[in-house]
């Protein structure tokens, strides 16, 4: 069990465990972000240069199919490298994203926050919720809400753990984990009903000032909805032992 299967070099086949709550047939962009990284992670990778940055533009609903992801090296510096993926199934690009790899360096660190709270203990009612079992990416991992809740409109703070393998047979890294759950911050805090609006991103920004570490990630998420069709959300990203940076997604909002 697990969200994809790699067929050949770059080609992946994805299960029900990747389908988002719009439809079914298609996926949640949190598992193709995190293969994206996984895929990227193989490109002209280099000691002493670590990710940094993320963008994914959205083209269109990413089928629950056989994905092609295709990379390459758009800048290759001596203390920056750019690189670029595009993912595509049946001809067709549904996504494009470029990363930035920062190289290493001792910098005097400044002080940042600590978690908002510790990973709560688990409870039974948001597993039973539409998050946790209402379609594939929302049973495939393990909600734990600090304020807010599954179905409330309004901010939210929420840890997040994978509990299947992204690729099977192939160890999962933390930054994989991040990025398969950073996508969930429109999820967690909307702010329009999601009975009576659609309120999908059409990209996603995270942007890290250090790796994260283990398999928890904390979303401390806000959603802001304009009035004429677009919206925004900002998520502070947290592993266990503090910060690690920022995802904002832009939404296309209206009604069902």
């Amino acid at each position: 069990m697990s969200m994809y299967t790699r067929l050949a070099e770059g080609r992946y086949l994805a299960s029900e465990h990747t389908q988002g709550p719009w439809d079914p047939a298609t996926q949640h962009m949190g598992p193709v972000t995190a293969l994206i990284v996984h895929e990227l992670a193989r490109t002209a990778p280099r000691p002493g240069l670590e990710p940094s940055r993320l963008v994914v533009d959205v083209f269109a609903p990413v089928p629950v199919a056989e994905l092609e992801i295709a990379t390459d090296v758009a800048r290759d510096g001596k203390r920056v490298q750019c690189l670029t993926a595009s993912v595509s199934s049946g001809g067709r690009e549904y996504a494009r994203a470029s990363a930035w790899r920062i190289r290493e360096a001792d910098t005097p660190a400044t002080p940042v926050p600590g978690p908002p709270a510790p990973v709560p203990p688990r409870s039974d009612e948001h597993a039973r919720s539409w998050l946790g079992s209402g379609f594939g990416y929302g049973k495939a991992l393990d909600w734990r809400f600090v304020t807010g809740g599954p179905m409330e409109l309004g901010p939210a703070t929420v840890w997040g753990r994978l509990t299947i393998p992204l690729v099977e047979g192939e160890e999962m890294t933390p930054l994989e984990r991040l990025a398969v759950f950073a996508d969930s911050g429109n999820g967690v805090s909307f702010a329009v009903d999601f009975a009576t609006h659609v309120f999908v991103n059409v990209d996603l920004t995270i942007s890290l000032f250090r790796s994260p570490e283990g398999e928890w990630i904390c979303l401390d998420a806000e959603t802001v909805i304009g009035p004429s069709g677009r919206g925004l959300t900002r998520s502070t990203l947290y592993d266990e032992s503090g910060q690690v940076g920022t995802a904002t997604q832009t939404l296309f909002v209206a009604p069902r």
